[in-house]
């Protein structure tokens, strides 16, 4: 397998597990688990909360950096433009699919966000590595600021599972910037990093391995900042706005958190690529790459169809967290036995065709 196929597949490989957490969490959130369940499975559900939906856009970011290279690096015009005329129709296209999972009542979309980082990506291609860095920066001061400036609760309920003014020109703009889900301030940063990554070729030999070492003790460095800054200003700042201002979770999205979830990512795409360079002929990898390539009929088909069953069958609300991280994995399993069967066959995705088409 050549060099630039290891890298494409190592990407796929690594969607397919981004695509498994948020499968985890969403079913978590979807069916408002609370405190029930064993110590042990919460801390495991726990783990994938904001950090797999970071890996995905941090990967959406390098995967735009590799399409726009040729463009980028012969500074040809018409390339360009053909670039970017292919980013905006693709943020289009995701905008219209997440607002129809929206007006379905599945408020925690990333698609709309996800497209928001596109057009982003149409505008920022042609810039140099140090401008996409200055930027990231940028994000992450103005979206620290505005935590502390602004209401982080405005148009949520108490229990932070329903945006009441979403649909209101004030709500959709407070939330797709500041407070939803995955705001631009900051998410944009983790999409800002995955361009940046695309740039380099860090993902061999040596350059790799620093990768990894690096990322995985920047999150280990994170998380324990995170613990002990909160600890050490309890005593001035009470138990709460310690928490707001330093926790690594992700709502609210503090620096800390931004951090530690754009480190682990990078972790796991670097682990990914040592996966996917050992066992490249195990046919275990070969299903996950094509489940990775087929993410957004997976994204979409876990909520109209997993979560649709649910409903149908009046059990969507059980509030049981082993029975929501048992029916993730069932339908993640499912899921590859899919891609399988489609690969076999077709070589994009249901819902990859129709972007396609449109693209």
């Amino acid at each position: 397998m050549s060099s630039k196929t290891t890298r494409l597949t190592a990407l796929d490989y690594a969607r397919a597990w981004a695509i498994f957490g948020m499968i985890i969490v969403n079913y978590k959130l979807a069916m408002e688990v609370g405190d029930h369940g064993a110590i042990w499975l919460h801390t495991i559900a726990g783990l994938f909360e904001g950090r797999a939906s970071a890996l995905f856009v941090v990967l959406a970011g390098i995967g735009v950096s590799l399409m726009t290279a040729k463009a980028r690096l012969s500074r040809d015009q018409h390339m360009i433009r053909e670039n970017r005329k292919t980013l905006v129709r693709r943020a289009v296209f995701l905008f219209i699919a997440g607002t129809v999972l929206l007006l379905t009542g599945w408020s925690a979309d990333i698609l709309h966000y996800y497209a928001v980082f596109l057009l982003l990506a149409a505008v920022l291609i042609t810039v140099s590595d140090r401008t996409l860095l200055i930027l990231t920066g940028l994000v992450l001061i103005v979206s620290s600021s505005m935590l502390i400036l602004l209401d982080y609760s405005k148009g949520w309920d108490s229990g932070f599972h329903r945006y009441a003014d979403f649909w209101t020109g004030e709500g959709f703009i407070l939330n797709l910037m500041f407070n939803g889900y995955h705001p631009l301030f900051p998410w944009s940063s983790f999409f800002l990093i995955g361009m940046w990554l695309g740039r380099k070729g860090w993902w061999g030999g040596n350059h790799r391995r620093k990768l990894m070492i690096y990322s995985l003790s920047g999150a280990v460095i994170f998380e324990l900042l995170s613990y002990f800054l909160i600890h050490w200003t309890s005593p001035w700042l009470d138990a709460d706005s310690a928490s707001y201002l330093f926790t690594t979770k992700p709502m609210p999205p503090t620096l800390l958190y931004v951090c530690s979830a754009a480190c682990l990512a990078v972790a796991v795409i670097t682990i990914c690529f040592y996966i996917v360079e050992r066992f490249e002929k195990n046919r275990l990898t070969g299903w996950l790459i094509w489940t990775g390539q087929l993410s957004l009929s997976h994204y979409l088909g876990h909520i109209f169809i997993g979560l649709g069953l649910l409903e149908a069958v009046g059990y969507l609300n059980n509030g049981h967290l082993g029975f929501a991280v048992a029916y993730g994995c069932g339908y993640f399993v499912m899921a590859v036995i899919f891609s399988w069967a489609w690969r076999k066959r077709v070589k994009r995705g249901p819902m990859e065709l129709l972007m396609r088409k449109w693209c």
